[in-house]
């Protein structure tokens, strides 16, 4: 048997055990996981600063090592996510509806977990607790594939996480990594129909479509996020400057930062040069149409590819378009359907926007970083789906479960 075979036929023996556990049961499993990343933090601070020092050497981006920064605060942040997923009501055996059909029998739609979860990401070992913990929660079993850049850090997150696990009623098998980062085995990953009931991609455009292309096991598409901000003309244009800065340099490495500035001609004179400037302060680089070069002299000119591009980093495109139609036409061509806002006084406007922009997430006067399981009060997510079937937007605990119809009847056979 072959090492991921093995991970694989834990995780489903795994999960066979959790789907049947208490809703105690698993809290206390997320309690006592909890623990055990305080008392283990030191060494996962350890392990995370031997990934940043190895990423120095290798060329991380600033962006790309911020992601991977563990602190205190960070781990503490982690902690406080396990206790709120925890406080979360049980979804499993939940009843969506009940009805009683012509022929007498009781059909329930109830839900149940999905199995086991796989989960492929990139550079941000938080991604390992939140993943974790949701999965746990909604009563699957998880196999983690972390990037080889935060391999130190996430060793040391699952070792805690399995302690904690030890101290509870399930098995330390329900949660795994895979702990050699090759493509190879990346690649045989996605094909272990017999052991993985869903896959998820996490991390950038390229680890996502190389997933959709190698898999064979069912995928949900999350996290690639070319976001935009629309400033109409009826923008209170101090309110959107506030915005902009906050969702282009908050975080500019994740996936729901600001990619894409679009502004009707009618504020670009006035709010393009103050906007550039505090972005130029502060390091971005910004490329736009003929217009936005002609007001912002610091500007390169950008193409179709600059406005496709989820950027991650100091980095943004600037659109500037006749009217409303020419905004949502933009936004239509190049959005990923991840999470786009716009700034408007307008009802009427800021409800046609809410309407005709089919994202997941649709902001009015809001900024765009908003989108987060946790800030939803989802605990956590494991990620932001883009795709409609089965999940949209963050996904928390509902999004890993499924449903199964159970039918009670006394004695009916169908004529």
């Amino acid at each position: 048997m072959t090492y991921l075979e093995t991970l694989g036929q834990q995780a489903k023996q795994a999960a066979r055990v959790v789907r049947l556990l208490s809703a105690k049961d698993k809290n206390d499993a997320l309690a006592a996981i909890a623990q055990a990343l305080l008392e283990q933090q030191d060494e996962i601070l350890a392990a995370n600063a031997l990934d940043l020092e190895n990423g120095r050497q290798n060329g991380l981006t600033t962006a790309l090592l911020e992601r991977l920064t563990l602190t205190q605060a960070r781990i503490q942040g982690m902690v406080d996510g396990l206790k709120q997923i925890a406080s979360l009501e049980d979804p499993i055996l939940k009843t969506d509806s009940q009805w009683v059909n012509r022929d007498g029998l009781r059909i329930s739609r109830r839900r149940v977990p999905l199995g086991v979860i796989g989960i492929i990401y990139e550079s941000r070992p938080n991604v390992t607790v939140d993943a974790s913990a949701l999965c746990l929660k909604a009563g699957n079993a998880v196999i983690l594939r972390g990037g080889k850049e935060a391999l130190e850090s996430n060793q040391a997150i699952v070792k805690a996480i399995q302690a904690g696990l030890a101290k509870s009623k399930v098995p330390n098998t329900t949660i795994q990594l895979i702990t050699d980062p090759s493509r190879e085995l990346a690649a045989e990953f996605m094909t272990m129909n017999q052991y993985v009931d869903c896959l998820v991609p996490r991390g950038g455009s390229g680890l996502i479509q190389a997933v959709l292309r190698q898999a064979t096991i069912p995928v949900i598409e999350t996290g690639v996020g070319n976001c935009h901000l629309y400033v109409n003309e009826a923008a209170d244009l101090e309110q959107a400057y506030t915005i902009l800065l906050n969702g282009k340099l908050q975080r500019p490495s994740v996936c729901n930062a600001l990619e894409t500035l679009v502004v009707d001609v009618a504020v670009a004179e006035k709010f393009l040069p103050e906007a550039t400037a505090a972005l130029l302060d502060a390091g971005v680089e910004i490329l736009g149409d003929d217009t936005t070069v002609k007001i912002v002299p610091q500007a390169t000119l950008a193409n179709d590819t600059d406005y496709a591009t989820e950027f991650l980093d100091y980095r943004i495109a600037i659109k500037v378009v006749e009217d409303y139609d020419a905004a949502v036409a933009h936004i239509e061509r190049f959005s990923t359907g991840h999470s786009d806002a716009i700034i408007t006084k307008d009802y009427q406007t800021a409800q046609n926007f809410l309407n005709d922009i089919d994202s997941a997430c649709v902001y009015v006067n809001a900024s765009t970083r908003f989108s987060d399981g946790e800030v939803f009060g989802f605990g956590g997510e494991l990620g932001i789906s883009t795709q409609k079937l089965h999940a949209r937007g963050p996904m928390g605990l509902e999004a890993l479960t499924s449903y199964k119809y159970v039918i009670e009847g006394q004695g009916q056979v169908r004529e």
